[in-house]
């Protein structure tokens, strides 16, 4: 706001809710124009106030809304035409005094925008900031930015905010590509290259970046090292200044120790021949040694330290040198605390014993796998092997199984690992001596997940819980957690030696009492008095998923929290009523999933009356869901009608996501009123609903819907209904909906759903193998390409469907008879962010496909590979009889090893 002092001056008052400093020095602080030059911007925006003395005439004189405003009303909502929030302040008030100042202030308003940036690009003024500015900002050496597909973004986003502007630029766009050329190219991440390959003006930069991604992927380790030999690194050196908290290179196959060296060397190492040479011999020696051995000699190289950062993110980088990685980043960034690491196969345990001892500070570690399809309680095992035996190098952690050895390492002076959250989702490498080792040195713990282990077993999980007593959020769906780990959770004492001492606890508060997060999905191995134990005990809980458990009526009864924010109950025995008494006791629900809850429905006796009671009791959760709560999500299914829809609309003006499952029929009118109804839907996934090109039109205006998916549904619907462009969309599925879709129509699919990541179409008979060409070249940066029953899509074989080169799952079943023999091989070659390929053998054009060796940089972790067999049926005619499953040879790699097992399900 501005006040009036004196006839010559006013004082300007700008407020700043969200001040730099954490706890500022005093509450505001008193500037003026005229020492312009001395202004020291941190210092000033570190206060939540601060009050500028300006001179009254200079700034009617030079601004026309100063003018208006100091000769009327003092009521100010927007200070130099800005909303008054910190951000846009900052922004604002840089842009004001830039076209105003002396030569030296653009020095440092340029400066102090390379230093923000990344607050900058999220405002939604950075559209404005002045072309030269952005320059002088991009050519900055303080330029501070997590990754350069953030610098892209922005770049992106401020010239689709000045596409007029730049029409008086050049034709050639000369302009354009001179702010590109900021840009390290070699450095983005694949999928986000080739997502931008479309793009109107800027095709060529990203053709580019793919061109140099794949050069650089190519090349082995040590012979990438011939780079040094150029006289420029600069495109190939992470950006890293004295400002930066996070770097984030994830999903950067091109990303090797090299780089990272280059980045946290001095500058002489790139400019010297024989300092060059030098980090060659290294590199050199570290890729013969064992992986296992101590990576870089202590002292060897002066790497700098960068203390601001706090964050890396190496996920899906599958060539880094970890043991090495995890050295530089010892020395390089002493103050992390969070390290991301997710889909790297080569990450083995005894990688996460370095890491938590070489940084002391680290909280929180995610080393997510993709999760296994052999879960055990899912599928039905005809056999299983160990296909590749593993390297005597490849050891679990046997280190630290002795608690002397926790003593010692006090005695030596090093801290104790102070880890607080640890993700190991997937990991089916890890063992139960893992666990114990957790135990130990991690028991400090608050979040644990291991979703997914399916090694562990219930002993080794329960032995963790009895020691980690800090715990409050416990992940532990599709792995053996029963009754044993039960009882760790509510005897409320730790275990002593071995055996845990059973209920001892209850004068004591129990870990269970305390838990705020308990994800359990999958796990069958607890029985009905373990479960209501559990529940009875687990009072402060906002988090709940109980999904595909034994849960029913009597043991949701034990649950008496009031503080869920999620429930997840799928495919359990509840009943509505039942879970009618949770949601009035739980008001601030916001995502309820119970979909494959035929209870729902469940009759009480054979009589009307019965019948009638049952509808009741049904009615009744929703009419509560209507009144308690407002709803981010729901997915429902037995039960759910247009009725249930109408009951729940108080609750669902903001729903971001629905899911009607099978036994749900919300009914045309209402699928035609869902976008006014829920109009911040973001997903929307429909399975056996009758549609209509009305009801699916409406579905694409949802301006903010990402996800779509309509599956088994019934209806007539056309291409007319996708003749609406929906630049938001970015995953679609259309399972048996859209049987007449040809490669005409799959063309225009590609211009209205123009930045699809994944795609899954199945049962589009009359697709050709023209397809596999329509597909890559609209939608290049694919990630998920599922293709079942869809004509003759591979009938000559895989051709450019690979250009689709940031692929991660691929599904091709009952395409046509034309791959490749060696395609697995060829497919892991040509995609190397491919993690998970799925075939069938009626596809395979010699009638069979090689198990090719892994590469251990190499991130396919999942093969699954299905056989058919005829189906007899007397009166059908040949050319009809369709293939019936028979079973599926699935390969899952981890760190360790290589399992090839079949089972009958089709996965």
């Amino acid at each position: 706001m501005a006040s009036s002092s004196d006839d010559d001056f006013v004082i300007l008052i700008c407020s700043n809710p969200n001040p730099i400093a954490a706890e500022p020095p005093q509450e505001e602080i008193h500037i003026s124009t005229t020492d312009i030059l001395s202004w020291d911007l941190p210092t000033i925006l570190s206060y939540p106030t601060v009050k500028v003395h300006a001179c009254r005439n200079r700034l009617i004189e030079k601004s026309s809304y100063f003018q208006g405003l100091l000769r009327g009303s003092f009521r100010v909502h927007f200070i130099l035409g800005w909303r008054r929030s910190s951000q846009s302040v900052k922004l604002g008030f840089l842009k004001y005094l830039l076209p105003k100042a002396n030569e030296f202030l653009p020095e440092l308003c340029a400066s102090y925008l390379a230093r923000n940036f990344m607050w900058a690009m999220t405002s939604k003024v950075f559209g404005n900031v002045p072309y030269n500015l952005l320059l002088s900002c991009l050519d900055h050496p303080y330029l501070t930015v997590d990754s350069e597909m953030h610098l892209s973004d922005a770049l992106l986003v401020w010239l689709n905010a000045n596409s007029k502007q730049l029409e008086n630029f050049s034709r050639t766009g000369e302009h354009c590509h001179g702010i590109f050329r900021h840009v390290r190219i070699g450095l983005l991440p694949l999928w986000f290259a080739a997502g931008k390959r479309n793009s109107c003006y800027f095709s060529k930069v990203f053709e580019e970046s793919i061109d140099l991604i794949f050069r650089l992927v190519d090349a082995p380790p040590i012979t990438s090292m011939n780079v040094l030999e150029h006289a420029d690194l600069h495109h190939l050196k992470i950006r890293l200044t004295e400002y930066s908290k996070k770097v984030n290179l994830s999903g950067c196959p091109q990303i090797t120790l090299a780089t990272l060296l280059l980045s946290v060397l001095p500058v002489s190492y790139s400019m010297d021949p024989t300092l060059r040479k030098s980090i060659k011999q290294l590199l050199i020696g570290l890729e013969r040694h064992e992986r296992d051995q101590s990576p870089i000699p202590q002292g060897l190289l002066p790497m700098l330290s960068f203390e601001a950062v706090q964050e890396i993110d190496i996920s899906k980088c599958p060539r880094l040198h970890l043991e090495a990685f995890i050295t530089c980043i010892s020395k390089s960034f002493p103050s992390l605390r969070t390290l991301k690491a997710a889909y790297l196969l080569n990450f083995k345990t005894t990688a996460l014993h370095q890491l938590v001892h070489r940084c002391p500070l680290l909280r929180e570690v995610d080393l997510t796998m993709d999760i296994s399809p052999l879960i055990p309680a899912q599928v039905s095992v005809g056999s299983s092997s160990l296909a590749i035996t593993p390297p005597l190098s490849n050891k679990s952690l046997s280190v630290g199984n002795d608690p002397a050895d926790v003593i010692s390492l006090k005695k030596s002076g090093m801290s104790l690992p102070n880890i607080t959250k640890l993700t190991l989702e997937g990991r089916s490498d890890i063992c139960d001596l893992d666990l114990q080792y957790i135990s130990k040195f991690c028991s400090s713990l608050h979040e644990l997940n291991i979703q997914g282990c399916i090694s562990v077993t219930d002993v080794g999980i329960s032995n963790l819980l009895g020691k980690c007593m800090k715990l409050h959020s416990i992940v532990v769906c599709d792995t053996s957690f029963g009754v044993n780990s039960v009882l760790s959770l509510c005897s409320g004492v730790t275990n002593h030696g071995s055996f845990p001492v059973a209920h001892l606890g209850r004068k004591h508060k129990s870990l269970a009492f305390s838990l705020q997060k308990l994800h359990m999905g999958g796990c069958k191995g607890v029985d009905e008095t373990s479960f209501r134990e559990l529940l009875s005990q687990t009072q402060t809980l906002t988090s709940l998923c109980l999904r595909d458990t034994h849960l029913n009526d009597e043991i949701l009864h034990c649950f008496s929290g009031s503080s869920l924010k999620m429930l997840d109950v799928s495919n359990t025995m509840v009943s509505g009523a039942a879970l009618a008494q949770i949601v009035h006791g739980n008001p601030g629900l916001k995502h309820l999933r119970a979909r494959g809850c035929r209870n729902m429905l469940q009759q009480e006796t054979n009589t009307s009356e019965g019948e009638f009671s049952s509808l009741y009791k049904c009615k009744e959760l929703y009419f509560e869901l209507g009144k308690k709560c407002k709803l981010e999500e729901v997915a429902l299914g037995w039960g759910f009608s247009c009725f249930s829809f109408e009951a729940l609309q108080p609750a669902i003006k903001s729903l971001k996501s629905i899911t009607v499952g099978l036994g749900g029929s919300l009914g045309e009118d209402v699928l035609q009123r869902l976008s006014a109804t829920c109009p911040m839907l973001e997903s929307l996934i429909l399975h056996f609903q009758v549609i209509s090109d009305t009801v699916v039109t409406n579905m694409m205006s949802l301006r903010n819907l990402r996800v779509l998916a309509l599956c088994y549904c019934l209806g007539d619907i056309s291409m007319l209904s996708f003749n609406f462009s929906t630049p938001n969309l970015r995953k679609l599925r259309l399972e048996r909906v859209t049987p007449w879709l040809t490669n005409n129509d799959l063309i225009i699919l590609t211009q209205t759903c123009a930045n699809l990541v994944e795609l899954s179409l199945l049962g589009c008979k009359l697709l050709g193998s023209d397809s596999q060409q329509i597909i890559s070249h609209g939608w290049p940066g694919l990630t998920s390409i599922h293709l079942e029953e869809c004509g003759k899509v591979t009938e000559n074989g895989i051709s450019s469907l690979l250009d689709c080169t940031a692929l991660e799952d691929l599904l091709l079943h009952h395409n046509g008879p034309g791959i490749q023999k060696n395609f697995i091989f060829y497919a892991a070659s040509k995609l190397p962010m491919l993690r998970k390929l799925s075939l069938d053998l009626c596809d395979a054009s010699e009638g069979d496909f090689d198990i090719p060796d892994y590469d251990d940089k190499c991130l396919v972790s999942t093969v699954k590979i299905a056989r058919c067999k005829p189906r007899r049926c007397n009166f059908s005619l040949p050319a009809h009889r369709r293939p019936v499953h028979e079973e599926t040879l699935v390969l899952v790699r981890n760190s360790k090893n290589l399992y090839r097992t079949v089972v009958k399900e089709r996965l």
